[in-house]
């Protein structure tokens, strides 16, 4: 993936002479500043506005944005269909009667990546990498049809999800791929024997033990009892992507 060629522009702001005193040379002229450097700086702004975490419902980030730190994450997309999301509504709507603050996720993945932190120079060469490393892979299905009850890391939020239960090998394969990218950056791998899945819905703190058991148990039975939920449930991936920043790169499987 080449980067963009560097366009320069000037204007007359630009080419304002230094005033006398100024201790340059009268007359020299600043330099215009490139358009992708104005860029970056522009997206490292709109980067610290999401990090208010009164912007997104009090989630809060693992690690905090510094300018020139970009978090990263690669990932299957699935696009959700009707009946998924009428499947969501069932569930979510269930889930609430044990966690109230239980909202439903407005977009679906299956992490391929943790979070890391890129910085603004190696977005691209990291791009590239994976393009390489993901060249050669095909489109493959997955089914996701067991509920689970899931924490990040440092258990600021809870997460219901559908784990993976076929598909599993398949998925392994993209992490090797992925971790051998992360590991040319000195950035962590994926997690140990991972839990595949995709989350359905997510609220603030630990609160597994509301949702696990009796709960868990209801969620599972309304999944199993979804009409036509075997073929609703399985899922065919056909893109990787990696969002970094507020940027979105695709990479489409075979």
């Amino acid at each position: 993936m080449s980067a963009p060629l560097v366009g320069y522009s000037s204007s007359e702001e630009e080419e304002e002479e230094e005033e006398e005193g100024g201790g340059g040379t009268r007359g020299s002229r600043r330099l215009p500043v490139p358009e992708c450097v104005l860029a970056m700086f522009r997206e490292e702004e709109q980067e610290e506005k999401r990090d208010d975490s009164s912007r997104h419902g009090g989630r809060v980030r693992c690690f905090p944005h510094e300018r020139g730190s970009w978090a990263t994450h690669v990932y299957l997309p699935y696009q959700a269909q009707e009946e998924f999301l009428e499947l969501l509504e069932l569930l979510a709507s269930r889930a609430r009667t044990y966690v109230p603050s239980l909202t439903a996720m407005e977009e679906f993945h299956v992490s391929l990546s943790q979070s890391v932190v890129l910085r603004y120079h190696w977005i691209n060469p990291f791009m590239q990498g994976l393009k390489e490393r993901l060249a050669s892979f095909h489109r493959f299905f997955c089914v996701a049809d067991r509920v689970k009850v899931y924490t990040n890391q440092n258990k600021t939020r809870t997460f219901v999800g559908l784990e993976v239960s076929a598909g599993h090998f398949q998925l392994l394969e993209l992490v090797s791929e992925v971790d051998k990218v992360m590991e040319e950056f000195d950035l962590p791998v994926f997690y140990k024997d991972p839990s595949f899945h995709i989350s359905l819905a997510w609220c603030v703190g630990d609160l597994t033990g509301s949702l696990e058991g009796q709960c868990l148990q209801e969620l599972q039975d309304i999944v199993d009892r979804f009409e036509d939920s075997a073929r609703l449930l399985r899922v065919q991936w056909e893109q990787i992507r990696c969002k970094s920043g507020n940027k979105f790169f695709s990479f489409p499987l075979r």
